[in-house]
């Protein structure tokens, strides 16, 4: 079981470095080769289809992951999923393309997003068979599904890039083009590697079945999709294309800086799913022990990662962009990596309600974090941009952590939960100190992070006794 789980963990970290890696180089690409009114308007189109296919999804894909992890799906879960797909997928594409007959001006500003919902298309097409790798704990093979698009598109866009002819149509061309191999081969994989027939049966038990087994997820699906893209979507709106791509860019760095959270959270959905099912044993006090150690693991990562964003960000991203996106986003990308913290809070105990199947609950907290950033928008991003939509993410996702620290029923949380705002803390005192002492960048580095160790072993928070602890949490 140990070994299993470093096999995972290892294809997981490797799938999610070679997308974070790609999705940076073409983020980079883009920025830099187009303007940024094109670019914005990319990011815009993209935050569109993210939000719409997020909601269309009807939260089935976390219930597939949970009933195939469970021992409870197979071919005719995948059947009702794929069909699912192909019917809110194509329903929503005729829709765009009948609204382009009647809000003729609305699409001659935004004529992208017919263009990007064909390549969009494509990747919720793959959805199912990506769900099921994941539910049968298949990452090997959701490494080469979930990586094809990125590298398709990074090599092309490289080699346009350096021979001089990388254009808005030529980047439109190469997206279609990496999202369909990427359908492509999600349906290659899933019948010659994971053994599952393509023979595709409408089946209408089972899918009310799914569907109503889903439908308290469809809330979640809705509030979650909105809060990923909801700030891009209002800035695109009610400020401009510029605006949206500083702050797109800036979204985009904190997103990476969230790479460990990525590489974690798929696998400990199936492992908690047996962990915390309804149907299973008490959990002995020590395995909680580990749990709450994991979480603080988890809270010491978050802050040193928004610790290294904010030391670098300016130096090192003016340098890359030739001055574009570095200083112009130093608030927007303060305030967002405040949230990494709560993040990787939020995920750990989401995880374990989903596993205990608390989903009136999970909607009910999305709910609200979803109206809170609703609102936030609305006020803020009038009057301070791309800093109005960071501060108003921020304070949605505080208020999860607020919501879910008070819905979740386990022993020792409170206490184990002073994590979350002990290690950022440290995190802040140890780079206001070198900030203060230093004007070099390297100089600040080289203090901060001693100062920051040094706070967490001080404080208990860091203990050389912890390393066992991992160990066993490997091979729980």
């Amino acid at each position: 079981m140990k070994k299993k789980f470093i096999q995972d963990i290892s294809a997981n970290t490797l799938q999610v470095i070679i997308v974070q890696c790609c999705g940076l180089l073409i983020f980079y690409l883009l920025s830099t080769k187009l303007s940024k009114v094109e670019f914005g308007e990319i990011n815009w189109s993209l935050a569109i289809f993210m939000t719409v296919f997020g909601i269309l999804s009807f939260g089935i894909d976390q219930i597939a992951v949970k009933r195939i992890a469970s021992g409870t799906g197979g071919e005719k879960l995948l059947s009702a999923y794929v069909m699912h797909v192909i019917a809110a997928g194509g329903f929503f594409y005729a829709l765009l393309l009948f609204s382009r007959f009647l809000f003729p001006a609305f699409f001659n500003v935004h004529q992208l997003l017919l263009l990007l919902g064909i390549a969009k298309l494509m990747i919720f097409f793959s959805t199912p068979f990506k769900q099921l790798a994941t539910g049968k704990e298949r990452f090997r093979s959701l490494l080469f599904m979930s990586v094809c698009s990125n590298v398709v598109r990074s090599i092309a866009l490289v080699i346009f890039a350096c021979t001089g002819r990388l254009d808005l149509n030529t980047v439109i061309i190469i997206f279609i083009a990496g999202d369909l191999a990427e359908l492509l081969l999600c349906l290659f994989i899933t019948h010659r590697f994971i053994n599952i027939p393509l023979a595709f049966r409408w089946n209408k038990n089972e899918y009310t079945g799914l569907i109503r087994e889903a439908f308290p997820q469809f809330g979640v699906a809705v509030f979650s999709s909105a809060l990923a893209r909801l700030d891009w979507v209002f800035l695109g709106l009610m400020a401009s294309s510029t605006i949206l791509a500083d702050y797109s860019f800036a979204y985009k760095v904190f997103e990476v800086a969230t790479l460990p959270l990525l590489i974690i959270a798929p696998v400990l959905i199936p492992r908690f799913a047996r962990l915390f099912h309804p149907a299973s044993k008490e959990i002995m006090p020590a395995k909680m022990e580990d749990l709450f150690i994991l979480l603080r693991f988890e809270m010491i990562i978050a802050s040193l990662s928004a610790l290294l964003l904010n030391i670098l960000w300016v130096p090192v991203i003016d340098w890359l962009t030739q001055g574009k996106y570095g200083l112009v986003n130093k608030q927007t990308i303060l305030l967002l990596s405040a949230s990494i913290p709560f993040l990787y809070f939020n995920n750990f105990l989401w995880t374990i309600n989903f596993a205990k199947g608390r989903l009136k609950m999970i909607f009910y907290v999305f709910l609200a974090c979803f109206l809170v950033n609703l609102a936030g928008d609305l006020l803020l991003i009038p009057f301070y941009k791309a800093e109005g939509a960071a501060l108003a993410y921020l304070f949605a996702i505080i208020i999860q952590s607020v919501l879910y620290l008070q819905q979740t029923k386990i022993n020792g949380l409170k206490q184990h939960s002073m994590a979350v705002l002990l290690c950022p803390v440290f995190a802040m005192l140890a780079g206001w100190l070198a900030g203060y002492l230093f004007a070099s960048t390297w100089l600040i580095l080289a203090t901060a992070l001693p100062v920051y160790v040094f706070c967490l072993l001080f404080s208990g928070q860091l203990r050389f006794t912890d390393w066992l602890a991992v160990k066993r949490i490997a091979g729980f």
